[in-house]
């Protein structure tokens, strides 16, 4: 069983108790500003406690979790979940997320106003 006083770094924290596929996707996360701690922007190797609120954005989708516990290395999916209160929407139903736009095979390169409609699409304006 992991250790679970005191600090660890949130990046490490969040590959820990997987919320991310790798740390380095984590660490990458903090830095491009889609990890806030107690809401300010989270550096890699900020300290995280019990009790400190951690927001995600990953996948297209924002998770809210609160710590209840400091775990050093990652562990399995059910200690995992023992690790933090997921205070997280609901993610939207599949059918809701809209179809990126599709083009029919053979149509040859988008043109500038289709390339911007497709951007738009995704929400990328």
């Amino acid at each position: 069983m992991a250790a679970d006083e005191g600090t660890v770094r949130i990046d490490s924290w969040i590959w820990s108790v997987r919320l991310t596929k790798t740390r380095s996707t984590a660490a990458a996360a903090c830095r491009a500003g889609h990890v806030r701690l107690n809401g300010e922007r989270a550096k890699p190797a900020q300290p995280v406690r019990a009790g400190d609120e951690v927001r995600l954005r990953h996948a297209g989708r924002e998770r809210i979790v609160v710590v209840s516990r400091v775990v050093r290395k990652r562990v399995g999916a059910p200690e995992a979940a023992l690790c933090f209160v997921d205070n997280s929407p609901p993610p939207p139903p599949r059918e809701a997320v809209a179809a990126a736009g599709v083009r029919d095979r053979g149509a040859g390169r988008p043109t500038k106003r289709e390339r911007r409609e497709m951007d738009q699409l995704r929400g990328r304006d």
